[in-house]
């Protein structure tokens, strides 16, 4: 049977279901689309997303979007800002594309302190090209291309970009959340909004990173996926809000 996101009405294409059973893409599409309704943006919102399992939003959500290489969304994000500042920006990536081959990007974005807002899905691997070891892959963790585990040695630590964005002054806004659960599920929706509101009042850049599964890489049941995001992700990568300057908008 088709499945369709519960998403606003005005927002929603007429699109089948594609995601994997149990990936958390649908709820964080479904969160973010229930931001810009709320907000009131749609009018005005355009998405720059890239290669990964996230390029699918396009297919689901009503607004204005445009493809970027991989790695390269939050410097089309930059141009589009630039030139139509009235316009609300932002992009949907997941952790290999922001924090790997765009990394640089990614970073120089905040550096600058662009004023648009950038969500990246962390599920700790590469999703749409068979599960192998990414920048965010967690110690000892098995992939296609560390079937032994990640390593110190070897492969170094993974990158915790919630963190690393906070401390660059560009940065107006930066919190990590989950989508485990009904309680971490309400949060993510709050530091979503924040993400846009911090560009909407023109602070700089607003950043959330999402903890989510890859069932199907995971080789995991969708229940057995969240366990590990409770019991296992957290633990590296702590949730929370590690800079907000919405209400210090001088500085």
């Amino acid at each position: 049977m088709q499945q369709v996101f519960s998403i606003p009405k005005s927002m929603k294409k007429d699109f089948k279901y594609t995601f994997c059973p149990g990936c958390d893409h649908g709820i964080a599409i479904r969160l973010l689309t229930e931001v810009i309704d709320e907000l009131g943006i749609q009018d005005k919102s355009i998405c720059a997303t890239s290669i990964g399992c996230s390029v699918f939003l396009y297919d689901f959500v009503n607004v204005d979007c445009i493809e970027a290489p991989h790695g390269r969304a939050l410097a089309e994000a930059t141009g589009v800002k630039r030139a139509c500042p009235d316009k609300v920006v932002f992009t949907y990536q997941g952790d290999g594309d922001f924090a790997s081959i765009g990394l640089a990007e990614s970073m120089h974005a905040a550096f600058r302190g662009e004023r648009v807002t950038a969500l990246m899905l962390n599920n700790t691997t590469y999703g749409m090209t068979g599960g192998q070891h990414g920048p965010t892959t967690m110690m000892g963790q098995i992939t296609t291309t560390s079937p032994t585990g990640r390593n110190r040695e070897y492969y170094g630590y993974p990158a915790k970009m919630a963190e690393q964005l906070a401390l660059i002054d560009g940065c107006a806004y930066s919190a990590r959340v989950a989508l485990d659960s009904i309680p971490h599920i309400n949060e993510a929706k709050k530091a979503i909004k924040k993400a846009f509101q911090v560009q909407l009042d023109g602070i700089g850049l607003g950043f959330v990173e999402i903890l989510s599964t890859c069932p199907t890489n995971w080789k995991m049941t969708p229940e057995q996926a969240h366990e590990r995001v409770r019991n296992d992700m957290v633990k590296t990568f702590p949730l929370g809000v590690f800079k907000d300057l919405s209400d210090n908008k001088e500085d």
